[in-house]
């Protein structure tokens, strides 16, 4: 963010909304788009998955690269990284299927990302990686970007309470 050193790290399940919401919030906040970042630099990632269409990331050499960073970093592995505040953004996984879907996502990805949303994956490594006390979750399943970058914008300028716990999707297992 311009002016400060606060980090907000805005992370996800792929599919629940990160990149639209955070492009959003360009002005005034600095965003880093993480998995643009590492498209574009080799050296930030080590091994290509021709099956599943992704790179395995080198979070060392990530951690590198952004150096004493500040702003917003998104990515569905901002939470790995230090930050002042974690935001996890959920969607219902039926919602979550269509949106991949849309995207053109490969059935096993599709499948294997509403699964991890419904188990709470990046929920569970965000609280793991950073407590309870400075991660947000935010449900936008049936919210506009708009809305869910508002509240971004809240929880930025730290004047949300951090919440964990709030949302349930287990019951689409």
């Amino acid at each position: 963010m311009t002016g400060t050193t606060d980090r907000i790290a805005v992370t996800g399940t792929p599919g629940t909304g990160k990149s639209t919401a955070t492009a959003l919030l360009a002005d005034p906040f600095d965003v880093v788009h993480l998995n643009e970042l590492i498209e574009r630099d080799s050296t930030l990632w080590t091994d290509r998955d021709a099956t599943r269409d992704t790179l395995t990331a080198d979070l060392d050499a990530i951690r590198e690269r952004l150096g004493d960073w500040s702003g917003i970093l998104e990515s569905h592995l901002a939470h790995h990284f230090a930050a002042d505040r974690v935001v996890v953004l959920r969607c219902h996984p039926e919602a979550l299927v269509t949106r991949l879907q849309t995207r053109g996502e490969s059935s096993a990805s599709v499948d294997e990302n509403a699964e991890a949303e419904a188990l709470d994956v990046i929920l569970s490594e965000a609280v793991a990686e950073h407590g309870t006390d400075r991660v947000y979750e935010v449900d936008t399943t049936d919210r506009s970007p708009e809305a869910v970058a508002e509240e971004l914008r809240t929880i930025a300028r730290d004047e949300a309470t951090p919440r964990v716990g709030t949302v349930d999707f287990t019951a689409y297992l």
